[in-house]
């Protein structure tokens, strides 16, 4: 669970460390809401790119960027919204958009929830300890970005075959890069990568997102909210809310879908997955394509008692419709089709698993029923700027992309069924539970009691753990005025 005990010595360094860099931190209060950023930083921004390695960009983590690649400010929550025109469902499907974070993807606010506790604690040293990051992909990324932005040293780890666009960025940020063999769902790789640093000697702290609770806690909180605002302006009338999904990958995004089913009792959450690596719909394995949703396991940090479906994806379809989306012809056939021009012109704002996520939220509307009242709520983590060489790849593979592809591939999405959707059982739930054992218990080193307190102590486990954002937001507060630059 998360820890806030204080060591005076180290956390004295934090705060003279940080006044010498001209570093200070936001709180999740204004990650939520982010007109509360203090006037000075808003000026600074004014002149700072959204990816530049400057620490005021440490308070562009919010779902609230304005959408500019240089000098933007905030405003509303960034969204998309797909309407029974394209998506072939009567539902609407809102996308909240990963795009305009730094990094382009919201995964530098799942490191930022677990990082910035320790350091405001003086759990971690910045000026002695590496930050260590394994991931599928972007969370490595924000990491990485983060570790930059609190000038301390950072190992990114994570699979050889990812896009070369991560790689290419990581080696200009990270201090080292390591490929561990497979792809996406080559999890067990990264983890025995982790313990062998452990035990090399080396002064490092591994962040791993799969275990650490600071991941959903930033989505709970900050994911959570921006959602919540967003319905707050879209449920007018006879509009429901009928249920949140979200790729299981590390289980972090899912901690907004736990944070919306208070808000909303009648919402279901869903949790996505690889058709290819089907881990929790049946206890399966394989590879699959979708970059960014490792697999093979029950990540620690998912509350299975708390997820009401599991929908798989045939990763062909989102590789289908990642050129639908972005070739010259495909954008033609989906205007011709009724889609409006300005949505199209901006479907590059979803990458291979925000098309994932349509696809599952699509099955999930057909499959609960759902009309033109309800709203169903996914993420797009991040954007097709990660991924024009996996659409070179496709083409190189496959052939110039052509109207008759394109028709196809239109068909392809409106005709999507309601295979591989399980609505869960209370024991169908524990079943997917009972299978973190095998991994954190004999793998990892974790302790059975808190397994069975995930699962038996339910709500004093996880609503206790999220519920210590405002302790948080008070040492982040405390620390700031320390520093003394605000």
């Amino acid at each position: 669970m998360i820890d806030l005990t204080i060591y005076p010595e180290t956390l004295d360094k934090n705060v003279r460390y940080c006044r010498e860099k001209g570093i200070t931190l936001p709180t999740f209060s204004m990650m939520r809401d982010p007109q509360n950023v203090p006037a000075k930083i808003k000026d600074r921004l004014k002149t700072i790119g959204l990816w530049d390695v400057h620490p005021a960009n440490l308070y562009r983590i919010t779902w609230k960027n304005e959408q500019k690649d240089s000098g933007g400010l905030f405003g509303g929550v960034n969204h998309l919204v797909l309407p029974p025109e394209l998506t072939g469902c009567r539902a609407s499907i809102v996308l909240l958009v990963g795009r305009w974070f730094p990094t382009g993807a919201h995964k530098v606010g799942a490191t930022f929830g677990c990082l910035v506790p320790r350091l405001v604690t003086g759990q971690f040293d910045p000026q002695r300890t590496k930050a260590v990051w394994p991931s599928t992909g972007n969370y490595c990324r924000g990491g990485a970005y983060i570790s930059a932005l609190l000038a301390c040293r950072a190992i990114a780890i994570l699979p050889e075959g990812m896009s070369r666009e991560r790689f290419e960025w990581l080696r200009k940020i990270a201090g080292e890069v390591i490929a561990t063999p497979g792809c996406e769902s080559n999890v067990k790789e990264i983890f025995d990568k982790c313990w062998e640093l452990r035990n090399s000697g080396q002064d490092l702290q591994i962040f791993n997102q799969f275990d650490e609770l600071g991941n959903p806690m930033w989505h709970f909180s900050v994911t959570g909210g921006a959602v919540e605002e967003l319905l707050g302006r879209l449920l007018t009338g006879k509009k429901r809310f009928a249920g949140f999904v979200s790729s299981s990958g590390s289980g972090g995004t899912l901690g907004a879908g736990y944070y919306l089913k208070l808000k909303y009792p009648k919402s279901k959450l869903a949790a996505a997955e690889a058709l290819q690596c089907p881990t929790l719909l049946q206890n399966g394995f394989g590879d699959h394509r979708i970059e960014g949703i490792g697999d093979k396991h029950v990540p620690w940090v998912h509350d299975c008692r708390d997820t009401d479906f599991v929908i798989a994806v045939d990763d062909e379809v989102p590789m289908r419709l990642l050129r639908l989306f972005n070739e010259k012809q495909g954008k033609k056939i989906l205007k011709a089709a009724g889609v409006s021009a300005e949505l199209v012109d901006r479907l590059d704002l979803l990458g291979i698993s925000g098309i994932g996520n349509t696809i599952a939220a699509i099955k999930f509307a057909k499959y609960n029923e759902l009309d033109e009242d309800d709203y169903v709520v996914t993420i797009a983590t991040d954007s097709m700027q990660l991924y024009q060489s996996r659409l070179a790849e496709l083409n190189r593979e496959r052939g110039a992309y052509s109207e008759p592809d394109a028709w196809r591939d239109l068909e392809l999405l409106q005709s999507t069924t309601i295979d591989w959707v399980k609505e869960l059982t209370y024991y169908d739930r524990k079943t997917i539970h009972n299978l973190k054992y095998f991994t954190w218990i004999e793998q990892q080193g974790k302790q059975v009691q808190e397994l069975n307190a995930q699962w038996y102590d339910h709500d004093n486990y996880w609503y206790g753990t999220f519920n210590k954002v405002g302790d948080i937001d008070d040492l982040i507060a405390e620390f700031n005025q320390r520093v003394g630059l605000l």
